[in-house]
């Protein structure tokens, strides 16, 4: 083990190109998908916040459910889309970045639209009659309220970002794990481990938990601000 350790930390000091190559391929691929997922989730779970329509109530219990999809269904939907036969075959996107960011927007954006149901809504309880007595219409309302709450909705960011960059099952299902093209931290941590190759599965889990705990602690830090300017 110690060995190992200390072969994993050689490879990071040394900035080896193969650990630097599949980071940097993970930060892009979550980090646009997460983008998406902001852009269509943050607006429809805001809009959904303050929207009074028959059938509201079952939407957010299917939006809440929505956040527990099985990441590998996900990916063999997504598969099933793009593959040679599928309806969307003709676009070549199996097995590229394309396709893992697209699986993982599915993914991140039923989280951001519950989330930012849930911190506008809370928002709309107490500014809602002020706002609603000025003659807003709905969709100016919702601006004043994500601009109200923009720090609690940079947690629910972080969050989705952090659900994005752990995901293993729908990237594999359909990037295909290929070196040098699809290959991320979670889908290398698992073959470099299956192969015996610890030491960089160890030098990548220890990027990957540096991500999470630097995403974790600015959601605290951002939460905290957020709790004290409504304070």
């Amino acid at each position: 083990m110690l060995a190992t350790l200390s072969e994993a930390i050689a490879l990071l000091s040394s900035l080896d190109p193969s650990v630097a190559g599949i980071a940097a391929l993970s930060l892009r691929v979550s980090l646009a998908a997460t983008a998406i997922g902001c852009a269509i989730g943050i607006p429809a779970g805001a809009f959904l916040a303050i929207a009074r329509f028959p059938g509201r109530g079952a939407a957010i219990v299917a939006l809440n459910a929505l956040m527990g999809l099985p990441a590998v269904v996900v990916g063999l939907v997504i598969y099933l889309a793009l593959s040679r036969s599928g309806p969307l075959g003709h676009l070549g996107l199996l097995f590229t970045p394309a396709a893992m960011v697209a699986a993982q927007a599915v993914l991140v954006t039923p989280l951001v639209a519950a989330l930012s149901r849930q911190i506008v809504e809370d928002a709309d309880a107490e500014l809602g009659e002020q706002l609603r007595s000025l003659g807003l219409s709905a969709w100016r309302r919702v601006r004043a309220l994500l601009l109200d709450v923009r720090f609690s909705l940079a947690v629910a960011v972080l969050a989705a970002f952090g659900r994005a960059i752990a995901e293993v099952g729908a990237v594999l299902v359909v990037g295909g794990n290929i070196a040098g093209h699809t290959r991320t931290m979670t889908t290398a941590i698992s073959l470099e481990t299956q192969k015996g190759d610890l030491a960089l599965a160890l030098a990548l889990g220890i990027v990957l938990l540096g991500l999470v705990l630097v995403v974790n602690a600015a959601a605290a830090a951002l939460r905290a601000h957020a709790l004290r300017r409504h304070g």
